[in-house]
């Protein structure tokens, strides 16, 4: 089954419910080889933290469902 993804490196994005943290840079993609693995993205918000997400648009966990939108 092929994933599909959300995010990729170098994208922008926001969260809406974290406007805090302001503006976040994709800095890494890792995906699992394994049938029903997961795909993560990396992003480095401007409050100087990174945060981890999933990103595949079929879970239901997806850091799309959670808020994050690209710019």
């Amino acid at each position: 089954m092929k994933k599909r993804l959300y995010l990729k490196v170098g994208d922008s994005v926001n969260h809406l419910n974290h406007s805090n943290w302001g503006v976040g840079k994709v800095i890494e993609e890792r995906h699992s080889h394994l049938e029903g693995g997961f795909c993560f993205v990396r992003v480095l918000f401007e409050d100087g933290h990174e945060r981890s997400f999933i990103n595949n648009m079929d879970s239901s966990q997806c850091c799309y469902y959670a808020g994050v939108r690209i710019l």
